[in-house]
């Protein structure tokens, strides 16, 4: 069995709710954090907009660390398992196996899901200090609630909020950035599913939180150098919000036990 079960025949704002009235622990500290961030910064046509996003950590009983992660339309369950007893063939000797399922909507996963997977595992991979618990096995379940666009970068921050909750050592965070080159060469960033079918191009990378260097990018299209130069770009501007969206849930959870 799935150690993430979702109701898939619930409306997403319902599967939510649900979620959170059913399977939160007894007595859980489970603290909900929202941010608006629609201003628009303009730099040589450049137009950089952020839906609004927002977070629920530990909202799941069984997993080792959980959070839900929703960015306008597009919302995201992650659960965390692990440090467990790993299978010898899957063993390790100097770090942890890092195990991404991704389980769409409805139906089975595909090819897509499995690249982003990958995306997902590698990213997780170069954050997490996995030296310290060599011959272990982490798993991490990302479930889709709703695609409204930026799919994969909601996946990147709800798992780096699950690892956050599991307690896991990482050296840095993370985040995901998408963006969309229109037919006019602007660039949308966290572009719907509609603009991401009007676009000529599609790029979503993970941003860490150290030096605001690129971890991973997954593109599709056709773009220049310098429209891609533009796009990390605004995506390394993007991240800084979401990192400080960051820091604001974890102290806003933490302040009450402090």
């Amino acid at each position: 069995m799935n150690p993430l079960l979702i109701m898939r025949s619930c409306t997403p704002p319902c599967l939510l709710q649900l979620l959170v009235f059913c399977l939160r622990a007894p007595g859980s500290d489970c603290v909900t954090a929202r941010r608006r961030c629609c201003s628009r910064v303009m730099e040589g046509g450049v137009g950089s907009v952020l839906r609004e996003y927002g977070s629920e950590q530990n909202l799941l009983s069984k997993p080792d660390g959980s959070a839900s992660f929703i960015q306008g339309d597009t919302s995201v369950l992650a659960g965390v398992y692990g440090p467990a007893e790993v299978k010898v063939s899957k063993e390790i000797y100097d770090r942890a196996t890092l195990e991404v399922v991704i389980q769409p909507k409805v139906g089975m996963a595909s090819v897509r899901e499995r690249a982003r997977e990958q995306c997902v595992r590698e990213t997780c991979e170069a954050a997490l200090l996995s030296t310290l618990h060599p011959r272990s096995s982490l798993t991490l379940v990302l479930q889709e609630v709703h695609d409204n666009g930026s799919l994969l970068s909601c996946y990147l921050n709800a798992a780096c909020m699950a690892l956050m909750d599991a307690g896991l050592p990482m050296g840095r965070l993370f985040c995901g950035v998408t963006c969309a080159i229109d037919a006019e060469s602007q660039i949308i960033t966290d572009p719907t599913a509609q603009q991401e079918k009007e676009s000529r191009a599609l790029m979503t990378f993970a941003i860490d939180s150290k030096d605001c260097n690129v971890m991973m990018s997954l593109t599709k299209g056709s773009f220049s150098v310098k429209e891609l130069q533009q796009c990390i770009a605004v995506s390394q501007k993007a991240s800084k919000r979401i990192f400080q969206f960051y820091r604001d849930s974890v102290q806003r959870r933490y302040s009450k036990i402090l």
